[in-house]
């Protein structure tokens, strides 16, 4: 576990309500300092949390809620992208807390104690938490079916035992809201919150991914590990957990997800200007960025980009339900599908040098292919869309 120390981190009032961007282009150039060397090593960046810790940057959405603030989705953006373009995997990280942040703080479930002594950790000493939810026979959840993960009743609470995938930041998470099913003949499912450190919790270090290899997304193993029973925070009938998502959260998700990997398609994109300015090849006497063909290409590139930042713009400033959950997958969609574009152009106008491990841009396409894996994915997408198309459909009249 990430050990912090409690009395040093910012208190709500101590998060600055507006991160100065001064501070964000020093943050950028101090997390890509070691974004290499975590990606080669499938490291977990302790430091780089330790880092938004004293920055007050983890608890910044715990905080805004506490102190009843307005959501602020065009801040929270210039943030991650200011973090992924020092270090993706950090970035991740960061949006889990914040999602979950957002989510909590909204959720009619929570036991109000519980709820405001998670989100007050968060706030004041930058705790960090995730929603564990992918199972090695369920998938991820959006799919459907119950989990294999169960809670079993016992005297003052639950014991709880399973294994879950792809747990962003296990090895330094706070706080685990766990999803999983009762030990009922008619199980209910939902939410059980287990502190990370708790007795029963251990990590199976099983990451080692193409790309995003410093996110610490280990399988997470619970062995009979005891909640209290109001730790159950939101149990019920499966059928009564469809569409049941604060409305902020899917245009949020879609938001920050592609902020994240378009900041790594610009990185990639901005490798390639300098490698094409720099790179003078003797049979061409001049540089590359000379050639029609470089110039053209990057046209392409930007062209890609701005049609990202558009969508995010659209997103991002959108009234509140001005923008569907189709029209946020939509957008999640098109710009991780954009990224890995921009990254792989790199690649193809770069040959050996682009893939050389020594340059970055290997690393930049690693990391865009991973847009692909977040919920919902691109199948799931389009269906629904399909779906929505048909069901809306009003033929006219003859």
């Amino acid at each position: 576990m990430d050990a912090y120390d409690a009395s040093a981190a910012a208190s709500p009032d101590d998060v600055k309500r507006e991160i100065d961007p001064a501070a964000l282009a020093e943050i950028t150039a101090e997390l890509a300092k070691t974004a290499a060397q975590h990606d080669r090593a499938g490291s977990f960046p302790f430091e780089n949390i330790a880092l938004l810790r004293r920055h007050g940057i983890i608890g910044w959405q715990a905080a805004r809620d506490l102190a009843g603030d307005p959501l602020d989705l065009p801040q929270a953006r210039r943030v991650i992208a200011a973090i992924a373009r020092g270090e993706p995997s950090t970035a991740l990280v960061l949006i889990m807390t914040w999602l979950f942040s957002l989510q909590t703080a909204r959720s009619k479930h929570w036991p109000p104690a519980l709820r405001d002594l998670v989100l007050q950790d968060i706030a004041r000493n930058g705790a960090l938490a995730n929603a564990l939810r992918v199972e090695p026979a369920l998938g991820t959840p959006v799919r459907g079916g119950l989990p294999d993960t169960v809670a079993t009743r016992v005297p003052g609470g639950w014991r709880i035992s399973g294994r879950k995938l792809y747990s962003t930041g296990i090895p330094a998470l706070n706080w685990l809201a766990v999803w999983g099913r009762t030990d009922d003949a008619e199980p209910l499912v939902g939410t059980f919150l287990v502190p990370g450190n708790a007795d029963g919790v251990r990590i199976e270090e099983t990451w080692d991914q193409l790309g995003m290899r410093a996110s610490g997304s280990h399988d997470a193993i619970l062995e009979n590990v005891f909640a209290p029973a109001e730790h159950a925070v939101d149990i019920r009938p499966p059928k009564a957990w469809e569409a049941d998502r604060a409305p902020e959260l899917f245009t949020w998700m879609s938001v920050l997800i592609g902020a994240l990997y378009d900041a790594v398609a610009h990185n990639a994109r901005d490798w390639l200007v300098q490698f094409a300015l720099e790179r003078k090849p003797s049979n061409l006497g001049a540089a590359l960025s000379t050639l029609p063909r470089y110039q053209e290409a990057i046209g392409e590139l930007d062209a890609l980009l701005y049609t990202n930042t558009a969508l995010l713009d659209r997103s991002t400033y959108a009234e509140p339900g001005g923008i569907s959950a189709i029209e946020c997958n939509f957008v999640k969609l098109t710009i991780t599908n954009n990224a890995i574009k921009v990254a792989e152009k790199v690649l193809s106008l770069t040959g050996n040098p682009g893939l050389s491990r020594g340059n970055p841009a290997e690393r930049h396409y690693r990391d865009a292919l991973c847009g692909r894996v977040h919920s919902p994915q691109e199948d799931t997408i389009l269906s629904a869309a399909g779906r929505f198309a048909f069901a809306s459909f009003k033929p006219k009249a003859a």
